[in-house]
């Protein structure tokens, strides 16, 4: 099978390594950067010498996963660390993969969910999310998108790019629902616990959930490439690692050991990140309502990123392509199927960059 361009990566790449740099990334779905010397400089600090630079285990190191059992309030045995959430929703994919079988995905959702599914063999169902309803997340609209053939169902709780959230008794209500139909409800769960409301726990310890998250959004370390899959039932989770034997062995020593010290610093990475989101959230606010009479958007209730919208319903790409010109990215609508809209991330330049940013980018706005 040909996959399509991925033209989310196309315009990262393009614009994020350009030579000058971008000076405001607003394109990002990541927290503020760490380096390794911040990061080693957390806690007590963790040596890395005598690390051995082998394979790991298939499933993960056991003080990975025990730091993710904690981290997520479940036992260290369900969880299946993977290569980022990218290697988790294909081993995802893998093992259900079954022919005429189908998936059932929010729309808008991450770029590669469909893609990836077509390359399984797997056909999409869609949960059409509704600007018009403010992109809510609700458990009826999932229920009713699974049919005889659906092999299971995923909710992306922050969600990417709208930033809306499926509350806690939805997802308990649809994973039951689900269950009594067998089928698995898999929550893509990235960006939790960063949530401007009240917090939600992870949904990982519910039963029939299949939870998969990562260290790239929430904890700001996308350089890490860990990610993980959290799954109780132990026949599903050792396909689940075979899968992971054949597609990439296993992760490296050096970056789960990383990982582990991050995790057991995570008040740390969390905190800053909620202050800067937090920060960049309010003066976001205030910039939407200043250009309200061009733009509009459903204010994010978690997560990094949101989708506002041209109201006159033109193609956001000329306009982004402006704004790189003048040295701030953001993410154009058509990576997401919807070219209209702009996938804009407020997480990762501190607030003072940030509100600079969004000073150029009315700028451009008016002069259009």
């Amino acid at each position: 099978m040909d996959l399509p361009p991925f033209l989310l990566d196309h315009w990262l790449a393009k614009h994020s390594f350009a030579t000058p740099p971008i000076a405001y990334d607003l394109a990002s779905s990541t927290g503020p950067k760490w380096t390794v010397g911040e990061l080693l400089a957390l806690g007590d600090g963790t040596g890395l010498d005598d690390t051995v630079l082998s394979y790991a285990p298939s499933e993960g190191g056991r003080a990975l996963r025990e730091a993710i059992g904690t981290f997520l309030g479940v036992d260290p045995d369900w969880v299946v660390v993977t290569l980022g959430a990218s290697e988790a929703f294909s081993i995802l994919l893998c093992a259900a993969a079954r022919p005429g079988t189908n998936v059932v995905l929010p729309s808008p959702g991450y770029p590669a969910f469909d893609p990836m599914a077509g390359v399984w063999g797997l056909g999409v169902r869609h949960v059409r999310l509704s600007r018009d309803n403010g992109f809510r997340q609700h458990a009826a609209d999932v229920l009713d998108a699974v049919d005889e053939s659906t092999v299971f169902a995923l909710v992306n709780t922050p969600h990417n790019p709208a930033g809306t959230i499926m509350p806690r008794d939805g997802i308990e209500e649809l994973a039951a629902a689900l269950h009594r139909k067998g089928v698995p409800l898999v929550v893509d769960e990235v960006y939790h616990p960063l949530y401007f409301g009240k917090p939600q726990p992870s949904a990982a310890s519910l039963s029939n959930v299949i939870a998969m998250g990562d260290m790239s959004k929430a904890m700001s370390l996308a350089g890490l490439r860990i990610g993980w899959l959290v799954e109780r039932d132990p026949q599903r989770r050792e396909k689940m690692i075979d899968a992971r034997s054949y597609f990439t062995i296993s992760s490296s020593p050096l970056l789960e050991r990383l990982a582990v010290h991050a995790l057991a610093n995570r008040d740390v990475l969390l905190t800053r990140l909620q202050a800067v989101a937090g920060e960049n959230l309010v003066a976001l606010s205030d910039f939407m309502d200043r250009v309200s009479d061009v733009l509009a958007w459903a204010r994010p209730a978690g997560g990094t990123v949101c989708f506002p919208w041209f109201r006159d319903g033109r193609d956001s790409r000329p306009f982004c392509e402006a704004l790189a010109a003048n040295g701030v990215l953001v993410a154009p609508g058509d990576c997401f199927g919807m070219p209209e809209h702009m996938r804009l991330g407020f997480a990762l330049l501190r607030p003072e960059k940030f509100s600079q940013a969004l000073g150029i980018f009315e700028r451009i706005l008016r002069e259009g």
